[in-house]
C-alpha cells in the first residue's frame, strides 16, 4: 500500500501544479480585444 499512497500523492501534487498554473494564467493574463475581418469570396456574394 505505500506505493499506492506515494502514487496518489504524486498525482495530487502534479494536479495541484497544473491547477496553480491555470489559475495564474487566468489571473495575470488579460486578452486584448482587436477587430476581426473575414474575407468572403465573390462567388458566395453573387448567389
Amino acid at each position: 500500500m505505500p506505493s499506492l499512497f506515494r502514487f496518489l500523492v504524486i498525482i495530487g501534487f502534479i494536479a495541484g501544479i497544473v491547477y496553480a498554473a491555470m489559475f495564474a494564467l487566468v489571473t495575470f493574463v488579460d486578452p486584448e480585444p482587436r477587430e476581426m475581418s473575414v474575407r468572403v469570396p465573390a462567388e458566395r456574394l453573387q448567389q
